[in-house]
C-alpha cells in the first residue's frame, strides 16, 4: 500500500511539474506555440506594418498576434523585462543596447525590419541656410538620438563634432558652430510639438509620421538610408529567442509581402532594412 501510494504521489507530482513546464510563458513549452504573441510597438509605422501581417500573413501560419501600442520609448522595454510583452517592434538596436547597459535589462535584437530617416524639421525656415542666429533646435534626449541627430547636423554643415565622436557626441562634443545655434534636448514624442516654439527639431521617424510629417517631402534633410545602422527590428526578453511564435513572426516581418507593403505604403518615409 506504502509502495503503491509513493508511486501515485510521484507520478502527480511528475504530472504537476510537466504542466508548468509546458505553461505558456515558457518559449519551448507546446502551449507557447498556441497561444497569442503579445507585441508592444509604436502606433506608426509598427503598429501599421504589424496590423498587415497581422490581417494578411500570420492566419495561414496559425499565429496570433496581439498588438499593444506605446507612445513611449521605455515602457515597452520595461514591460517585455517584466513578462509582460512577449516581444516589442519599436526600435534600433544601439538604442536598445543603451537601455540594457542603463537599465540593466536582458533583451535581445532578433531581426531588423526597416528604417525611419531621422530629419530636420522647421515651421519657420525653408532651408538650412535660412536657419537664424542664435537659434533654437530641439533634439532627441535619449544618448544614441541625441548623437545621431547631432550626426545629421554636422553630416550637412550645420556644425562641426569632435573628431571620431561619430552618433555617440552630445553637446559638448560640438566644437564648431557657426550660427551660435542652441539645442533643447526633449523627450522623443514631444519634438514634433515643439515645432511652434523652436526654429527646427530633429524628429524620428515615426512621430514625424504620427503628426502628418513627410519626411521624404518635408524635411529640410533627411539621414541616408546606405550604411545606417539604425534599422528598427523585433526584441525578445534574452532566452526567448527560439520561441517559435518569436521565428514565425520574424520570418513575416522580413518576407517580400511586408517589403512591398512598406515600399507601397509610405514611399521612401520608411524604408525595408532587409
Amino acid at each position: 500500500m506504502r509502495r503503491t501510494l509513493g508511486l501515485v504521489i510521484a507520478a502527480v507530482v511528475a504530472l504537476v511539474l510537466s504542466a508548468c513546464g509546458s505553461s505558456s510563458s515558457d518559449p519551448s513549452g507546446t502551449a507557447a506555440a498556441d497561444a497569442p504573441l503579445k507585441v508592444g510597438v509604436s502606433p506608426v509605422p509598427h503598429a501599421q506594418i504589424l496590423k498587415y501581417v497581422a490581417d494578411n500573413l500570420a492566419p495561414a501560419k496559425g499565429l496570433k498576434l496581439d498588438i499593444v501600442e506605446f507612445s513611449d520609448y521605455v515602457q515597452p522595454n520595461l514591460q517585455l523585462q517584466d513578462g509582460q510583452l512577449d516581444a516589442n517592434y519599436f526600435q534600433h538596436k544601439p538604442y536598445l543596447d543603451d537601455f540594457n547597459a542603463s537599465k540593466g535589462t536582458k533583451l535581445s535584437f532578433v531581426v531588423p525590419v526597416h528604417l525611419e530617416p531621422l530629419g530636420l524639421y522647421s515651421k519657420k525656415v525653408k532651408d538650412l541656410a535660412s536657419l537664424p542666429q542664435g537659434g533654437t533646435i530641439a533634439v532627441p534626449n535619449d544618448a544614441t538620438n541625441l548623437g545621431r541627430a547631432l550626426k545629421l547636423l554636422a553630416d550637412n554643415g550645420v556644425v562641426t563634432l569632435k573628431d571620431g565622436v561619430g552618433t555617440a557626441a552630445t553637446e559638448h562634443d560640438v566644437t564648431g558652430n557657426p550660427k551660435n545655434l542652441t539645442f533643447r534636448p526633449l523627450e522623443a514624442a514631444q519634438l514634433p510639438r515643439s515645432l511652434d516654439d523652436v526654429d527646427a527639431a530633429v524628429i524620428n521617424g515615426n512621430y514625424a509620421l504620427e503628426a502628418h510629417l513627410n519626411p521624404s517631402s518635408d524635411a529640410l534633410v533627411l539621414e541616408k538610408a546606405e550604411g545606417n545602422p539604425y534599422a528598427n527590428g523585433l526584441v525578445v526578453a534574452q532566452g526567448h529567442e527560439n520561441d517559435p511564435r518569436v521565428r514565425t513572426l520574424a520570418g513575416l516581418l522580413t518576407s517580400p509581402e511586408v517589403k512591398k507593403y512598406i515600399e507601397d505604403t509610405f514611399k521612401g518615409s520608411v524604408i525595408p532594412a532587409f
